[in-house]
């Protein structure tokens, strides 16, 4: 077999996402050959080496779960917190994969999350480069800003630099629609605060050609084949 970078192989056996396997690097927990490995780069033909993570020894996880969560207000967007709050892993107990999350929503936000053990697929999703678009309901207080649509469609300076949403409806008079193709840090939060909207709630409906659709908050779906197909079509997987 061709050699790998350590972190996708990490990543393929369902332990964590390529970045993930980074921190787990970076923090002494990976071992290659009986040897402590830190080097991000380094590549090996996982035929032939012995990996581990914290003492355990990793193989290739040969079949793949795909499952679209819809993440309740005030849980955090990992599979464990030290702090004791309701996490990802809650919700999904019954599964005995390895799982993690593709991207994140932050603790106040709803919605849709991917689970997967593709480290490729979640690479490929949260990798800004493949632009994956996210649409956003959005629940707010008070009176839209009449400026407040060709603001966000042409751009607002950030702290960061400049952001803008794709896409935005005007659904009702305390709910707005909009789409994004970037995951930056409170991204939806922070412009909607630069355009003086008040932001009541926010949920995630869609991530790239997956949709939320009727799942209840706390449950979830397998995605389904053809839904797998449009994913992987759009990752160019």
């Amino acid at each position: 077999m061709a050699e790998k970078r350590l972190n996708k192989v990490i990543a393929d056996a369902g332990i964590t996402s390529r970045r993930g396997a980074d921190e787990l690097i970076e923090a002494g927990r990976v071992s290659v050959d009986g040897e402590i490995q830190r080097n991000f780069g380094v590549k090996i033909d996982p035929d032939k080496s012995h990996v581990m993570v914290d003492g355990e020894t990793i193989t290739a996880s040969t079949t793949k779960t795909y499952l679209a969560l819809n993440k309740p207000r005030g849980v955090v967007s990992t599979m464990y917190d030290p702090e004791g709050r309701p996490s990802l892993s809650d919700f999904i107990s019954l599964r005995t994969e390895r799982l993690f999350h593709v991207g994140r929503l932050d603790k106040e936000s709803e919605g849709l999350i991917l689970l997967t053990n593709d480290g490729e697929m979640t690479f490929r999703a949260t990798h800004p480069s493949y632009g994956m678009e996210k649409t956003y309901l959005i629940e707010y207080a008070g009176i839209l800003p009449r400026t407040a649509e060709n603001s966000l469609r042409r751009g607002v300076e950030l702290e960061d630099g400049l952001g803008r949403v794709l896409d935005f409806k005007a659904l009702s008079p305390t709910w707005l629609e909009v789409t994004i193709h970037e995951g930056r840090y409170h991204i939806i939060r922070r412009l909607m605060e630069a355009v003086g909207v008040d932001v009541l709630r926010l949920i995630r409906t869609r991530f790239g050609p997956i949709l939320l659709g009727d799942v209840l908050a706390g449950r979830w779906r397998d995605l389904n084949e053809v839904e797998l197909i449009n994913l992987r079509k759009a990752l160019s997987l």
